[in-house]
C-alpha cells in the first residue's frame, strides 16, 4: 500500500525495533535504582544523549527525553513564563504546529505578536528582527512546516536571537519535529535555540521525543518536580524507547539524508506532472524552499474527504493536512494564515513520502490521482 502520510507518523524502522527489543531484554531496569543492573541501564541512557550531541551539536547534558514535540511546547514555554517577566511578550510564526500555538496561547495568552510572513509562509529574519527592536522576551519559528513542507530560516533566526538583548540574547523555540530525519541535523543542538522533536516522525516509536536546551538550565523542569533527566523531569525513563529513537536518527543521518537530492527530483516531477494532468490543481508555496517529501495540494474540484476516501479504496494513503487537526471544524489554520480562502482549503491534500517511498509509488499515485478526478468530475 503506497504510503503518503509520512508528516502523520511513520512507520518503525526495523533498527529502532531491534533496539527497542534488545534493550527491554538486557536493561529494562528502572534506571534510578540503586542495583547494579540498573547502573547499567542508566550508562546506556547516558549513552543516547551522547549520541545525540554527536548527531546535532550541544553537550549530553542539554537534552532532555521526553514523550514527545507537544510535551515540549508546553514545557519551554511554560519555564519560558515562568522565567520572564509578567508583562513579556513573544514573537510567533502564525503557521506553527497547533500544538505549539495552543501552549503559546496557555502561558502568553494576550501577549503575542505575529510574526509577518511572505505568500508562501517564509518568515522573513527582518519580520524577526523588527519583533525584537520592538521588545520581544523570546520568538517561536519551526524548522519546516508540517503541512506545506516550507523551510524556515532557523538558522539566521537563532543567530539573531542570540545577540539580541545586547548580547545578552532572547529565548528561541525552534520545532524540528519535520527537519529531523529528512534532512540534516547537524548544527541544531549548537545554535542556541531551544528545540523540540518526535520520534515517530522519523522511524522511531510514537510517545518518545527530547527537548534540546540551549545552555545547561537546573530550573528547567517538565512537569515542576522529579529526579529523572538529571531533575530535569519527573517519570521513569523509557529507555527502549529511547534507544530506538536514538537508532532511527542514526540510521536518517547515516544512511538516508544523503538521498536528498534524487528524492526532491522526484517529488518536483510529480508536481509538474499532477498540475499538467489536473488543470486548476495548485501547489501550496510552490515557489518556496520545501522539504523533498511534502507536496500540499489544493485539487481542482471535489471535496477533500471524497479524494481520500477513494485514494483509501485504492489503498493509497494520503492527508488533509496536520493529523492532530483532522476532526477540527474549519479550514487549516495554515492555509488561513496563507490566503487560503475556505472553500478552496476543503480541496486541501497534503501528501508526505518517506525514505521508503520509490519513484513508482509517485507514479502510482499520480494514476491514481487521474482516475479520482475524472470520477469526481462526473459525479
Amino acid at each position: 500500500m503506497p504510503y503518503f502520510d509520512h508528516n502523520s507518523t511513520t512507520p518503525l524502522f526495523e533498527t529502532a525495533r531491534e533496539a527497542w527489543l534488545r534493550v527491554q531484554a538486557e536493561n529494562w531496569h528502572n534506571p534510578s535504582s540503586p542495583t547494579r543492573a540498573a547502573a547499567r541501564a542508566r550508562i546506556r541512557l547516558d549513552s543516547y544523549h551522547e549520541a545525540l550531541a554527536v548527531l546535532l551539536g550541544g553537550e549530553p547534558a542539554h537534552y532532555v527525553f521526553n514523550s514527545g514535540a507537544t510535551e515540549g511546547a508546553y514545557a519551554v514555554l511554560g519555564h519560558w513564563a515562568a522565567r520572564l517577566p509578567a508583562t513579556a511578550r513573544i514573537a510567533v510564526a502564525a503557521t506553527e504546529h497547533a500544538c505549539v500555538l495552543a501552549a503559546a496561547a496557555r502561558f502568553f495568552a494576550g501577549r503575542i505578536d505575529w510574526l509577518q510572513h511572505n505568500a508562501d509562509g517564509v518568515v522573513a529574519v527582518a519580520a524577526v528582527r523588527a519583533a525584537l527592536t520592538g521588545g520581544a522576551s523570546g520568538v517561536v519559528v519551526m524548522a519546516a512546516n508540517n503541512e506545506t513542507g516550507v523551510i524556515q530560516p532557523w538558522s539566521e533566526i537563532a543567530a539573531l536571537c542570540r545577540a539580541a538583548g545586547g548580547g545578552a540574547g532572547v529565548p528561541y523555540l525552534c520545532d524540528a519535529t519535520q527537519w529531523l530525519g529528512k534532512l540534516p541535523g547537524a548544527g541544531l543542538g549548537s545554535c542556541g535555540a531551544w528545540v523540540i522533536a518526535s520520534g515517530h516522525k522519523f522511524g522511531a516509536p510514537k510517545g518518545v521525543g527530547f527537548v534540546k536546551m540551549p545552555v545547561a538550565d537546573p530550573n528547567f523542569n517538565t512537569h515542576g518536580g522529579g529526579l529523572q533527566e538529571a531533575g530535569h523531569r519527573a517519570g521513569t525513563e523509557d529507555v527502549a524507547g529511547i534507544a530506538a529513537l536514538s537508532a532511527a536518527l542514526v540510521e536518517c543521518e547515516q544512511k538516508h539524508v544523503v538521498w536528498e537530492s534524487q528524492r526532491l527530483g522526484w517529488r518536483e516531477r510529480f508536481e509538474r506532472e499532477l498540475v499538467a494532468a489536473l488543470p486548476g490543481t495548485r501547489i501550496v508555496a510552490a515557489g518556496a524552499d520545501r522539504l523533498w517529501n511534502t507536496v500540499f495540494a489544493l485539487m481542482p474540484h471535489g471535496e477533500h474527504a471524497r479524494w481520500i476516501a477513494r485514494l483509501d479504496k485504492r489503498e493509497i494513503q494520503v492527508s488533509t493536512g496536520a493529523a492532530c487537526t483532522t476532526g477540527k471544524d474549519g479550514p487549516s489554520h495554515v492555509l488561513a494564515s496563507l490566503g487560503v480562502a475556505p472553500e478552496e482549503a476543503r480541496r486541501a491534500l497534503r501528501i508526505s513520502a518517506g525514505w521508503g517511498t520509490s519513484e513508482a509509488d509517485w507514479a502510482e499515485l499520480l494514476a491514481a490521482l487521474r482516475e479520482v478526478a475524472a470520477e469526481l468530475k462526473t459525479a
